[in-house]
Parts: structure tokens; sequence; C-alpha cells
């Protein structure tokens, strides 16, 4: 007597998008079944794709077949058995030697025949060929995609995927909160923890599990080069026609903050104090710290100094009132002149008008570098194509010459946006110098704090003294004749 595995299967694969449910296969073969008087011993089902080896519920109903627990298959149809050709061997193996009798298909006619046999070997080529067709086409509309600059998967955070077209667009309601994480970070002032809070704060949760963002999740986010207009797939480098959330300048120094912070390092700083943790040692490069001391009499004595940590520093103390002539003196040294301020703003607006007529020249430039590095890629592309480079050095050229083109762009993009974009940095330059003349009277102690950052660096304490490096147009102001060199 006859007896049957049922055997039913459905892989989430999208080669089996269009085939029956698992409840349906199981009506439709219990149907057959009882119409047929068929013995069913036992009813098998797996939720795996049968392209590929391993599937545990198949070669257990192999080996009970070779036990003799049953001699014949009742399934759907042939692919539900196989769609490679090791899988499908074996069925054939079995009917060669009598293992399996009979194999029962509703929608195909099997008898275990030399003819039929053959037939079934044709049915499970089929069935491999359907398979890999279509992984080849799935491949190539992949390829496609990323030609075209379309990621293939799913929207990060702040985006969304728009099915009608299956482009990438922004989530109106979350890429500006996207980008000011990004934004928060690049201060410096944020740890992921502090980001996590930010991001809780701005209703930003995980798309999927609707939790909040971990640590880990928001470092990946900082790190993903989509939110400026490119991605990473398989490990090459793409340039993507999605819209970037932020600027390649932005995403760098994201980069070189989250760098500084691989280290963790616990800071002592006293808010309290305007000028801790900008000043160092003139002697031994030591931190200065600030002390505050309350004597009986009442009287507080507020004063900076060098930590001496393991070192033979001979510098002593400065009291606070003698630090802060001096840090105004430097307000009033850098200070813009008011009888300055108008020839001065005068003539950058004429300088604008002058070079305006170049701006056409510079866009030309900047799209010529862009054509010339398209040419570059695709001649990197054939000679990778033809063995002339490896893998390897194909990646990490094209990786340079895609984050060139993307920095070209977001200077062609700011040049449109700002016109002479350099205009603008030395007006509010200018306007700052300017008011320098006012910060000496200031009782805003960050707004002095922020002032020093802003127009030097190196600060020193050295005898009492305080010593700088005059940073970028800051240096032309020290340098001219009605200054001392603060530099020294």
């Amino acid at each position: 007597m006859q007896k049957f595995f049922l055997y039913a299967r459905k892989s989430t694969g999208v080669e089996d998008k269009q085939v029956r449910s698992i409840e349906d296969q199981i009506a439709e073969l219990r149907a057959f079944a009882k119409q047929e008087n068929l013995n069913i011993v036992d009813e098998l089902v797996e939720k795996q794709s049968a392209k590929i080896l391993g599937r545990p519920i198949f070669n257990e109903m192999i080996k009970r077949i070779e036990k003799g627990e049953a001699n014949g298959i009742l399934a759907w149809h042939p692919d539900r058995l196989a769609r490679n050709s090791v899988d499908g061997g074996k069925i054939i193996y079995l009917l060669d030697c009598g293992h399996l009798q009979a194999l029962k298909f509703p929608t195909f006619w099997m008898e275990n025949t030399s003819q039929e046999k053959f037939m079934l070997n044709i049915a499970f080529g089929q069935s491999k060929y359907y398979v890999d067709n279509l992984s080849e086409n799935i491949k190539r509309g992949m390829r496609q995609k990323l030609r075209k600059g379309i990621y293939p998967g799913c929207a990060p955070l702040g985006y969304i995927n728009e099915l009608k077209n299956h482009t990438i667009l922004k989530g109106p309601e979350t890429w500006r909160k996207v980008k000011k994480l990004f934004l928060a970070y690049a201060t410096g002032k944020y740890t992921l923890d502090n980001l996590q809070k930010l991001a809780l704060s701005l209703s930003l949760v995980s798309p999927r599990s609707k939790r909040k963002l971990s640590n880990a999740t928001l470092q990946r986010i900082l790190q993903n080069p989509f939110y400026y207009g490119c991605f990473q797939y398989k490990g090459e480098l793409y340039e993507g026609v999605h819209g970037p959330i932020n600027s390649k300048q932005l995403f760098e120094k994201v980069q070189r903050v989250m760098a500084d912070r691989g280290k963790p390092r616990k800071e002592n700083q006293d808010y309290n104090f305007t000028y801790t943790g900008i000043f160092k040692c003139g002697e031994c490069g030591r931190s200065i710290t600030a002390k505050q001391h309350t004597k009986k009499s009442g009287l507080v004595f507020r004063y900076y100094r060098c930590t001496k940590k393991d070192t033979d520093c001979h510098q002593k103390f400065l009291n606070e009132n003698d630090l802060f002539p001096q840090v105004n003196d430097i307000f009033q040294k850098v200070a813009l002149p008011d009888d300055w301020l108008k020839p001065i703003l005068n003539k950058l607006d004429q300088e604008e008008k002058q070079i305006g007529q170049s701006s056409k020249s510079f866009g030309q430039n900047l799209q010529k570098e862009m054509g010339e590095i398209e040419m570059k890629l695709s001649k990197l592309l054939n000679m990778q194509l033809d063995d002339l480079i490896d893998l390897e050095e194909y990646k990490q050229k094209k990786e340079e010459l895609i984050n060139r083109k993307t920095e070209l762009k977001q200077k062609l993009t700011d040049f449109g946006r700002k016109g002479n974009y350099w205009l603008e940095p030395m007006r509010n330059f200018i306007l700052a110098a300017h008011q320098a003349n006012f910060l000496h009277n200031s009782e805003n102690l960050e707004e002095k704090r922020s002032f020093l950052q802003k127009i030097g660096s190196n600060w020193q304490l050295c005898d009492k003294k305080v010593r700088f490096e005059a940073l970028n147009r800051w240096a032309l102001l020290t340098q001219h004749p009605r200054f001392p060199n603060w530099s020294g």
C-alpha cells in the first residue's frame, strides 16, 4: 500500500509571490488526497526557499522515505519540492532506487516511468531556470538602479520610500529633525547620550520598532554618507539622486567630532569661570584652571593658575581682576574703528558688482571639472571590467572621485545660493570686528569667551600675561601698524 507525505512549501522570496499560500496548498492537497483515496501519513510544512540547499524539513522527509515510513509524496507542483539541481536529483534518485514509488501533483501528472522521470527532470530544470533567470533580472535591475543613483533599499531615518515612482524623498516631518541632530553633534557639546535625549524630544524614533533611537543607531546615522547625497552599497560608494539633508562639510565636521570622542575623557570644567578651557600655561603647556577663595572677612578672590600636574612649573596665579583688563585690551586692539566701517562696506559692495561678471565663468569651470570626473569614472569602470585594476583599487579610486564631485556640487550649490560666497563671510568679519568696540564694556562673559575663540588660538598665560595666535583675517588686524604684535 502506498503511503504519502503531504508536503507544502512557500518562501518569502520574490519568486514565490504568485504561489498559493500554505493554507491554500494544504486545503487543495487534502481535497485531492480524498478524491484519489491517498493514504497521508504526515503533513509537512516548510517556509523556506528551495533554490539553495539546506531545507531541514525537506531533508528530514527524504530520510524518513529512505527508512520506509512513506513511499510517495503529494505536493502542489514539482517546484515546491526543488528549485535546485541537487534536491531535484535526490527525488529522481529515490524513484530510481524504489524508495519512492509515486509522486502526486494536482497540477502535474507523474508516474514512475523513464519517460515521466525525464519530464520531471525537465520540470525541475524549468524551476531552476526560472529562479536563475529571475535572480539575473533582479541583479540587472539592481545594477541599473545603482547606475542611476537610486538607493536599492529602505530609506534611512529622515527619508521616505516613494512607491509610485520607486524613489526616495525627504520625509516632510522628519528630515529637518535629523538635520538638527547633525548640527547639534557638530558643536562638540553633545554626547550620544545627549543626542538620544534630543532625538526623543524631537519625537524621532525607530521607524520599525517605534522605540527610542539607540546610541548605536545614532552613530550609524551620523556616519551614513546618504545624508550628504551619496550612499554605500556592498562596500562601494555611489552618488545618489536623492536630495541631501546636510552639506559634505557638515558631515566631515561630525566625523571629526566623533573621532575626537573616540577616547572618552572626563572634563572637569567650572563654567562659573569665563576663561577656563581656553588658556594653556605658557611655560609647561598644562591646562589653566580657575579657583575661587573666600576669606573670613567675606572677600572673594578668583584667580587662574597652571594645574602643575607632574611638573616643576614656576608660573604663579593670575588674579581675575588682572586678567580681565588684558582681555578687554585685546578687544580694543582688534576693534575696527567706527570711521572705517562704512568705507569698507561700500568697497565690498563695489567689489560684488565687479566680480559678478565672473560668476558665470566660475560655474562653468566647476561644471567642466565635474564633467572630467564623469569621464574618469567611466574610464575607471572600463578598466575594472577589463581586469586592468583590482576591485579594491577600483572602489578606492571611485570613492575619491565621487567625494570630489560631491564637493564640487556643494560649491556650485553654495555659489548659486550665495552668489559671491566670500563676500558674506567678509561682511560678517567686518561687522564682528566693529562689534569688538563694545565688548570691553560688555557684562556678557560668554559673549567675550566666544569672541576670543573666534579671533585666536593657542591662548596662553605666561608671567601673568596673555599671549595668543591670531586666526585668519584677524591676523591682518593684529599686524596693522596701529596694533602691537599680539602673536608674541
